[in-house]
């Protein structure tokens, strides 16, 4: 997907919604645990319900792998039904890889040409041949990891070089030139929105992922107070307190309700920046 069709559907819908598909087989409403596949038939009427509300879609792959075989065919299933029913979606594989360059050039090739997903979290910290092998492929994105949410970050994210500037400034700075704004995005949590006009100076143009509203407590309003640009240039990730609304029989309906909520700041958002 190019940044265009991706501006496109942010304009369409008057949402920048990114839903996190972090699905826990211990957090599945009980009554579909007897389905043959309960991770999959969670994932379709979670998408079905939210998909009018939201832009793009985030698994994260631990959640898959953690059930075996059936996780993993859970999630090609996952991304099948969404090219198949719902193409506008962009779809991210939040899978923060990193390694090198020929390991990287196989969860290119996996994530991009075997399973068809239009993007996939990187961690930068090996350096550009990590993430070389991902911008081969043309129409597919490299979101990489700049500033994230946890409270370890301050561990080396945020410590200070020799000339002043933060570690995740120059990992930006760096990295800014490994691909385009139209096959990078930056990774920076919510509950970091007081950086975001910095990051903002250092990447203007580039989409970023930020993770963190909702159930991390991360403010909507700030995000955008600090990270729109002309164009939005957000992709704003909700998992947990969209699919995890309700655990009972009304998940899905819950999930659609959480999702228009959001929506419908974004909307407000959006007019109040003349968009």
């Amino acid at each position: 997907m190019t940044s265009q069709e991706l501006f496109g559907q942010i304009g369409a819908k008057r949402s920048f919604l990114c839903v996190g598909l972090d699905t826990d087989l211990k957090k599945v409403p009980p009554h579909l645990l007897g389905d043959e596949d309960p991770l999959f038939a969670f994932n379709r009427a979670i998408i079905d319900a939210t998909a009018p509300f939201c832009v793009a879609y985030k698994p994260n792959l631990a959640f898959y792998e953690a059930a075996g075989l059936k996780g993993w065919g859970a999630l090609v299933k996952t991304v099948r039904y969404l090219r198949e029913n719902y193409p506008e979606q962009f779809i991210i594989a939040d899978a923060k890889r990193g390694d090198i360059g020929n390991t990287s050039q196989m969860y290119a090739r996996v994530f991009f040409q075997e399973m068809d997903f239009d993007a996939v979290t990187l961690s930068p910290y090996m350096g550009s041949d990590t993430a070389e092998p991902f911008y081969a492929y043309a129409g597919k994105w490299a979101v990489l990891l700049a500033l994230t949410s946890n409270a370890s970050a301050q561990d080396f994210e945020t410590l200070r070089l020799e000339n002043g500037e933060r570690l995740y400034e120059r990992v930006l700075k760096s990295s800014m030139h490994w691909g385009t704004e139209d096959n990078t995005m930056y990774v920076v949590g919510a509950t970091r929105a007081e950086e975001l006009e910095r990051v903002r100076v250092i990447v203007p143009d580039h989409f970023l992922l930020v993770p963190g509203v909702g159930a991390q407590g991360g403010s909507l309003e700030e995000v955008a107070k600090f990270g729109m640009n002309s164009r939005c240039g957000l992709l704003v990730n909700s998992s947990r307190g969209i699919i995890y609304a309700s655990s009972g029989r009304d998940f899905a309906e819950a999930a659609a309700t959480a999702a228009r909520e959001l929506q419908g700041q974004m909307a407000a958002l959006l007019a109040g920046r003349g968009m």
